[in-house]
């Protein structure tokens, strides 16, 4: 327990790979086929910590059924070859029941997506937490995105000993250094939830390690850039930032609306099969399609011109 844990933090304070869930054209199933692929192809390219079920693979569009089969899926594709940490949430019952099967399947750790219903409090979080994290017995990265998240509930994770990290969206660089001022545990692993677009600014406010969707269409960035801020070469990320900006720009326009949309369009041009995205989200139109394909030309990237990979 205590070997693999270290070995999940280590990785965590890297790259957290968040694979694409590629779904058919035709009958808008889970192309599992596809998703071996893929996750093969991250592994390939030196990624050592892949996070299925997370928001890039459509977390909020999948059954329980479907991310217990993603589960699967990746996990039995990367088993010894990465840590994986495996979306859950919804309500306490849904997580636990998914955070179970992640254990089972070999999964290294569970990341508690925040939940996303309408009335939340801070003691009510604290409860929802340590509902799922006791009955799990294993390691746990909470994912906060909204201010709601109040003092008592980072109290609560940082005095847990089965909580390795945070992964931090909430994009507010002061309000994310204060909070890991006030909550210094050294074994404690704050992850910039916000890619490699926010990466930098985090991690002089205390950031270890950045989550990662282009890692899926231009693993050699994501590692460049992970590579400049380990070694606080200040030209060579101001170079790798500006040169990934315009796609993760991209991906933020229309209030992310077209986040996953950006990533998928972005393989299916490369030759990888991304598959289509599920409802509320959709395809890119004509515009924002060739402002990608400008971007992966600016990268030289070669476009395909059929079939997939």
């Amino acid at each position: 327990m205590i070997q693999a844990t270290n070995k999940l933090t280590e990785r965590l304070a890297g790259i957290s790979a968040i694979n694409v869930t590629p779904f058919q054209t035709e009958t808008g199933r889970i192309d599992e086929t596809a998703l071996r692929r893929n996750v093969r192809f991250l592994l390939e390219q030196g990624m050592e910590l892949i996070v299925p079920c997370g928001n890039t693979g459509e977390y909020y569009a999948l059954s329980q059924e479907e991310r217990i089969r993603v589960t699967e899926t990746v996990a039995g594709e990367a088993h010894g070859e990465a840590s994986i940490v495996v979306g859950i949430g919804q309500d306490v019952m849904s997580a636990i029941e998914l955070g179970r099967h992640a254990r089972q399947a070999g999964a290294d750790a569970v990341m508690i997506h925040q939940p996303v219903h309408p009335f939340v409090t801070d003691d009510g979080l604290v409860r929802y937490y340590d509902d799922i994290i006791a009955a799990l017995d294993m390691p746990v990265i909470p994912y906060i995105r909204s201010r709601s998240v109040g003092k008592k509930t980072f109290a609560y994770l940082q005095n847990c000993p089965w909580v390795v990290g945070v992964k931090y969206a909430i994009p507010d660089v002061l309000l994310f250094a204060e909070t890991v001022r006030s909550f210094p545990r050294e074994d404690f692993i704050w992850v910039c939830g916000l890619a490699e677009n926010w990466a930098p600014f985090f991690q002089r406010a205390g950031s270890r390690g950045f989550t990662s969707g282009l890692v899926n269409v231009a693993p050699e960035l994501s590692l460049a850039m992970l590579q400049a801020l380990r070694e606080d070469d200040s030209q060579a990320v101001r170079r790798i930032w500006e040169t990934i900006k315009p796609f993760e720009d991209l991906r933020a326009k229309y209030d992310s609306g077209i986040n996953v949309s950006v990533v998928k369009e972005a393989m299916k041009l490369l030759g990888y099969n991304g598959g289509v995205v599920r409802p509320p989200a959709d395809e890119l139109n004509d515009e924002d399609k060739a402002a990608l394909v400008a971007v992966l030309q600016g990268w030289n990237k070669p476009i395909a011109s059929k079939g997939m990979k």
